[in-house]
């Protein structure tokens, strides 16, 4: 097949929807398909997904795409995957059926056993993992599920259940009955690339495998039960479509999935980040900024992740520092159908701008607790400087400025830590098409802000990692030489001002921190 008439398919399954893309070799996206699927909250702070709805909404997506491209499926070169990350799932190999709901990256449950975990083993997690541990990681999740879901600590011995996270589940059911997997025997590849591993906190991420010691202290997991970790690209692929999806997808051709990589990661891959010092924000559900740090771990003093950014080769990755920031487009998401001060997420851009600035409301998104640099699961949020005067429109601007403030926290720790300035934040996903929090964003960083013409850098990220595997781009520089800029926001706001603001904010952010852990009845928590 020439390159040039070849495409790449991605599956990006994220916390909200799927979507399956086709990409072609100059980096442009030929077509997209999406589909929401159902969001679940059994408990205040519980957040929970059905993974066969996920599985379901996978070869939905992938069947629309083909059919609305007209794509002959031997056009399809290969698979790269990409997902919402520490998403946890387990499941029986010989069926296919979940023991439990996924319980999601969000979820807040696992909070005790956090708790036990910082007293008791913080320097352990923290130097194997380059994480911080946090109810938001896989660990904690397949501890509570072996402990709370009846008979599943007993199967998982016995080799009846298996884990994963989202990546692997896909992967799994995608190559399942292929006869051609890495894991021959459990239907399918039971498999994860180094950066979804790298966010369980079971990974070591100096060894690149999992972690004995971090299994015995997070409950006792089962080794068994643990996929296994692979390159990000994989020449070796890590198997190819199964007879079922072959036939009802791919008109009987047979696919091999190459490349994977958590949403976040794949994101700062197909931003082209591959330079130490290069750094991404994605405006999604939460925020999350990446740093490439190179092929050395830094342990974070200012809190921090390490994590894997991408694998080429076994044994061998490249690093990033990562602040993750739990709630951002959600809270527009909590404008629209909480308060209802707006009817659609767009309306959000222009009410805000129609404001001259907040009037002195902050408001800090903690719904779920402050993840970095604060790593508190027992903040909540807080609107405060509320007068009679206070409009939606003050409101409205307050929740887009927290984002950007947020995104502040998050580079004052990057540039703590590394030493490095930076000359530019790389931005992507559904709110950096809102040109006024772009330009705010510029304005309380000082740092120039550049946009991509092609949004969909996740989705690239996770093509150029199955690509790269067969050869379909011949190096990063050919990657790379896809990259086009679209805007640049350039800072206006005058630093005197810009201080004075990002102080009110970090004074409102105090009055969030430890807010659950004052009234643990009014969310779940014993005394």
């Amino acid at each position: 097949m020439n390159r040039g008439d070849g495409l790449i398919l991605v599956i990006d399954q994220g916390t909200t929807g799927t979507r399956a893309a086709l990409v072609s070799h100059n980096g442009l996206i030929v077509s997209y398909a999406y589909s929401e699927h159902t969001q679940i909250y059994p408990k205040p702070g519980w957040v929970e997904h059905n993974p066969l709805e996920i599985w379901e909404k996978v070869m939905l997506v992938v069947k629309e795409v083909i059919e609305k491209s007209k794509v002959d499926p031997r056009r399809i070169a290969a698979i790269g995957v990409t997902n919402q990350r520490e998403t946890t799932v387990i499941w029986d190999p010989r069926t296919g059926q979940p023991a439990y709901n996924a319980v999601v990256w969000q979820d807040r449950r696992t909070a005790p056993q956090v708790d036990y975990l910082r007293s008791n083993h913080m320097d352990l997690v923290r130097s194997r993992t380059g994480l911080i541990p946090d109810p938001y990681f896989s660990g904690t999740k397949v501890w509570w599920l072996l402990d709370n879901v009846p008979g599943l600590r007993e199967r998982a011995v016995r080799d009846e259940s298996i884990f994963g996270t989202v990546d692997t589940w896909v992967i799994w059911n995608l190559t399942r009955g292929s006869g051609d997997t890495l894991t021959p025997g459990l239907g399918g590849a039971h498999v994860t690339d180094y950066s979804n591993a790298s966010r369980t906190m079971l990974f070591n991420i100096h060894r690149l495998d999992w972690d004995d010691e971090l299994l015995e202290v997070e409950g006792k997991i089962p080794r068994v039960i643990l996929p296994l970790p692979r390159p990000s690209s994989d020449r070796d692929c890590y198997g190819y479509t199964g007879p079922e999806v072959s036939n009802k997808l791919f008109s009987g051709v047979s696919i091999p999935v190459c490349g994977a990589a958590g949403d976040q990661q794949a994101a700062l891959f197909g931003q082209v980040g591959f330079e130490v010092g290069e750094v991404k924000s994605t405006y999604g559900t939460g925020n999350f900024l990446l740093m490439n740090i190179g092929d050395r771990p830094i342990m974070s003093r200012g809190n921090l992740l390490t994590t894997v950014f991408y694998s080429l080769e076994r044994g061998r990755a490249t690093y990033a520092l990562e602040g993750s920031i739990f709630v951002t487009g959600a809270a527009v998401q909590w404008l629209r159908d909480g308060l209802k001060i707006i009817e659609v997420s767009d309306e959000v851009e222009p009410l805000a701008a129609s404001a001259e600035d907040t009037g002195g409301v902050y408001f800090v998104p903690a719904f779920v607790g402050l993840g970095a640099p604060y790593w508190d699961q027992y903040a909540r949020g807080l609107i405060i400087g509320i007068t009679r005067g206070t409009t939606r429109r003050h409101i409205a601007r307050a929740v887009l400025e927290s984002i950007a403030y947020l995104n502040r926290d998050v580079l004052e720790a990057m540039i703590s830590d590394t030493g490095l300035r930076i000359p530019r934040i790389k931005v992507d996903g559904g709110a950096a098409r809102d040109n006024f929090l772009m330009q705010f964003q510029a304005d309380i960083t000082g740092v120039e802000v550049w946009r991509p013409k092609v949004f969909e850098t996740t989705s690239l990220g996770a093509a150029y990692l199955a690509g790269l595997a067969i050869g379909f781009w011949g190096s990063l520089d050919e990657v790379r030489a896809n990259w086009a800029l679209d805007r640049v926001f350039k800072p206006t706001m005058d630093p005197e001002t810009r201080e004075r603001l990002y102080r009110g904010w970090k004074a409102a952010v105090q009055r969030a921190l430890g807010w659950a852990k004052e009234v643990p009845w009014a969310y779940g928590y014993e005394q």
